[in-house]
C-alpha cells in the first residue's frame, strides 16, 4: 500500500453505510417546511454551501482526507492534540440535503488511545457529536444571516 491510499476500517464502512441509509430514508417524504428557499438553499456545489463552508471551517484542525462537494462527505485523518498525544479523533461530517436544516447534517468521529504501543478503539461521548453538529449549524446559519443581509 502507498502512503497515499488508506483502507477503510470496518467501523468507518459500517458509517458509511449507515449514513447512505439515512439519506435515502430522508428522501421518503415530501413534508418540507416552506422557507425561505432563496436564502436557505444556496447550493451550487452539490449541498448547501453554507453548511459545507461550516463543517469544514469545523473540522480544520484536523488534515483532510476525503472533501467532497457534490456528495457532501467531508473526512479527517485522525488527529492528536499536541497536550494530548496518547488520545486521536477522526471525524466524518455527511450534508445530506440542499436546504440549511438540522437534519440536514450528520456527524460521526472515532477515537482512539494508545494502549502496549499501539492504538485501540475507544467510545466517543454522545454529547461531543452534538456539540460539533451545533457548531457546524450555528456557524452556517451565521454565514447566512451575513450573505442575506449584504
Amino acid at each position: 500500500m502507498t502512503r497515499a491510499t488508506f483502507t477503510l476500517s470496518r467501523s468507518t464502512r459500517i458509517l458509511f453505510a449507515g449514513l447512505a441509509s439515512a439519506a435515502l430514508v430522508a428522501c421518503g417524504g415530501n413534508e418540507r417546511p416552506q422557507a425561505d428557499m432563496a436564502a436557505a438553499q444556496v447550493n451550487t456545489i452539490g449541498v448547501n454551501s453554507y453548511l459545507w463552508r461550516a463543517a469544514l471551517e469545523t473540522v480544520s484542525f484536523a488534515p483532510l482526507l476525503q472533501a467532497d462537494s457534490a456528495g457532501g462527505v467531508i473526512v479527517t485523518d485522525w488527529y492528536a492534540n499536541p497536550s494530548n498525544p496518547n488520545e486521536r479523533v477522526k471525524v466524518t461530517v455527511a450534508i445530506l440535503d440542499q436546504d440549511l436544516r438540522a437534519d440536514a447534517l450528520r456527524v460521526a468521529a472515532s477515537r482512539q488511545v494508545a494502549q502496549g504501543g499501539g492504538w485501540v478503539d475507544a467510545p466517543v461521548q454522545a454529547a461531543t457529536v452534538q456539540k460539533l453538529e451545533d457548531i457546524i449549524l450555528t456557524k452556517a446559519r451565521d454565514l447566512r444571516r451575513k450573505a442575506v443581509a449584504s
